[in-house]
């Protein structure tokens, strides 16, 4: 694929941002706050930093995309759909009746996807797996797994964060979605996380925190990791939830529902006053 520019990658964001929106209007259900809030990382994630191939989904060299937090997959779909996997037509499926696009992401319906994921706190565990088989084989794919805050309040994130440690995969790489949000509240007071990055530090992980929303920092961020050999890499990724459509940001009621058409009407009206 053509190497974007950040201005061309700030662009794309918010055409894909436009067309969440759109996706969830269509299905009348889903996920809006985190979706939103993740859509710079995956911009320049398929648009400037993974090794993938949308014509050939499967080819052995390509990075390895592991979505744990499966509730976010409306960001995933349209990027991906941007990114040339499938028509743009196809997302209007999102969560219908025998749609390659479920409500969270099935490997059986699209070749592009890993692993299937719903329950919270598998991906990091299976992201391990994959870093290790890749070492066995000698292949020089990257393993990236995405992750949520809300996920860490379970023990099996945890368990494969000391593996990975304990195998120093250096071929991995966790993003973590630090919106601060979950379906009940505020992440804080529900089971609180931090010290988040000093806990993986002790976990003998390489920290680093990232303004997410910049787009800048994001690509020399991603793309700067792959200089790192000494530990697996997590990446705080501080966002804003509902980011770009200003009565949905940092609201953790839009965690699980979609816009009704007043609500999509606006949110496309200020993203498209931002383009």
């Amino acid at each position: 694929m053509k190497t974007y520019s950040i201005s061309q990658l700030e662009h794309k964001a918010n055409e894909i941002r436009q067309d969440i929106i759109k996706l969830l209007l269509e299905a009348g259900s889903g996920h809006t706050a985190g979706p939103l809030g993740m859509t710079d990382i995956f911009t320049a994630l398929y648009f400037r930093v993974l090794k993938h191939n949308p014509k050939n989904p499967r080819w052995k060299e390509r990075d390895r995309l592991i979505l744990s937090n499966g509730h976010i997959v409306p960001v995933r779909y349209a990027t991906m759909a941007h990114a040339g996997y499938f028509p743009k037509s196809l997302l209007k499926t999102f969560r219908k009746i025998n749609s390659k696009l479920e409500g969270h992401p099935s490997v059986k319906k699209l070749p592009a996807v890993e692993t299937s994921s719903g329950p919270l706190g598998e991906g990091l565990s299976q992201a391990c797996g994959f870093a290790l088989a890749a070492r066995m084989d000698k292949a020089k794919y990257r393993v990236w797994c995405l992750t949520s805050d809300g996920e860490h309040q379970e023990g099996m994130t945890w368990e494969a964060a000391m593996l990975a440690a304990k195998y120093r995969l250096t071929n991995l790489t966790q993003i973590i979605d630090r919106n601060n949000i979950q379906i009940d509240g505020v992440t804080e007071d529900i089971m609180p996380l931090e010290p988040l990055r000093k806990k993986y530090e002790a976990f003998g992980w390489h920290v680093i925190e990232m303004n997410p929303h910049d787009m800048e920092e994001v690509v020399s961020t991603l793309e700067g990791v792959k200089g790192i050999q000494e530990k697996p890499v997590c990446i705080i990724a501080n966002t804003i939830p509902g980011k770009g459509v200003s009565f949905m940001e940092n609201d953790y009621t839009w965690h699980g529902v979609p816009p009704d058409k007043e609500q999509a009407r606006a949110a496309l009206k200020e993203l498209q006053k931002k383009k």
